[in-house]
This record gives C-alpha cells, sequence and structure tokens, in this order.
C-alpha cells in the first residue's frame, strides 16, 4: 500500500505566505543567508557546574565569618577521618565515627574527607594534625581497619578531646 500524500500549504491554508526559501539551523549560521537578515550570534549552552565547583562553592560557604573584636571566640574542636572511597567499609565506620563523636562530644565538627583521600587509608586526626589513629596503605581485604573495634576507638577519641 502505498504512503498517503500530504497536502500542500496551499490547499490546507491558502492564505499563509510560503517563504520563497528553506530556513534552516545551519543556514542561519551563515553571515550571507539568503533571508536577508543579519545571522544571529551563536548561542553558547549552559554547563552545569561540575562537581569541584560545587565543592569549592561549599568550602566558601562553610567559612566562619567574621567575627567582631567583642564576641568571644568560641574554641571549636575540628576532627578530621580521612577514609578511602576504594571499599565501602572505609565509608560505613568513617560515619559511624562521625556520628557517635558528635553525639558524644557538643559543639565539636567532625568532616570526613574533606581533601582527596589517600589510596587504602583510615586516618582520624585534630585539626592540628595530632593523629589518633593512622592505616596507612592498606592492602585489600583491609584486614587491619575490618579488626578495629570502633566503639573503642571512639572511645579513646574522646577520652583525649575531653
Amino acid at each position: 500500500m502505498a504512503p498517503k500524500k500530504r497536502k500542500t500549504t496551499e490547499t490546507a491554508n491558502p492564505d499563509a505566505a510560503r517563504p520563497s526559501q528553506r530556513v534552516t539551523r545551519s543556514s542561519t549560521r551563515n553571515t550571507g543567508n539568503s533571508t536577508g537578515g543579519e545571522a544571529a550570534p551563536p548561542v553558547q549552552p549552559v554547563k552545569p557546574p561540575t562537581k569541584k565547583a560545587k565543592a569549592s562553592k561549599e568550602k566558601e560557604e562553610r567559612k566562619p565569618s567574621q567575627t567582631s573584636e567583642t564576641e568571644p571566640l568560641a574554641e571549636v574542636k575540628t576532627i578530621i577521618v580521612e577514609a578511602c572511597k576504594q571499599c565501602h567499609s572505609f565509608k560505613v565506620r568513617a560515619l559511624k565515627v562521625k556520628d557517635d563523636l558528635e553525639k558524644a562530644v557538643p559543639g565539636i565538627v567532625v568532616e570526613v574527607n574533606p581533601e582527596r583521600p589517600r589510596k587504602g587509608c583510615f586516618e582520624i586526626r585534630d585539626g592540628s594534625g595530632k593523629i589518633f589513629i593512622s592505616l596507612l596503605d592498606m592492602p585489600r581485604p583491609f584486614k587491619k581497619m575490618k579488626d578495629l573495634d570502633m566503639d573503642q576507638v571512639i572511645s579513646d577519641i574522646i577520652e583525649k578531646i575531653k
């Protein structure tokens, strides 16, 4: 069966004006297009922000605002947990440390991986660089980390902080 022929614009709408030439996207980009008008400047697509841009915006938002001299400066204790992203077990332990420390010590700030973590690394340290626990360059299956009693590690950190 042959396809049906389409109605032309002349029969469908005789009052409609037809352009003398076909206008396509590529023809509108050319400067010498036959429509008589000037070519529109090319439109630059808007790219979504990258992860790096989002992270830098978050860091800017997290920076403490400058305080006046009359306000007393509260000493905020910062703990940094560096956990490799190679295995899910690092993330589980890092989040457990973060949750438990924030519950046990009021006013503490716990950051998980503020910078890119090292491979096979699980380290807990304070903002000044004092290391509470450090397991570096662990090969799979990360036996040293999995053998840790996380509740005991967290209680030891709490004692050292207070």
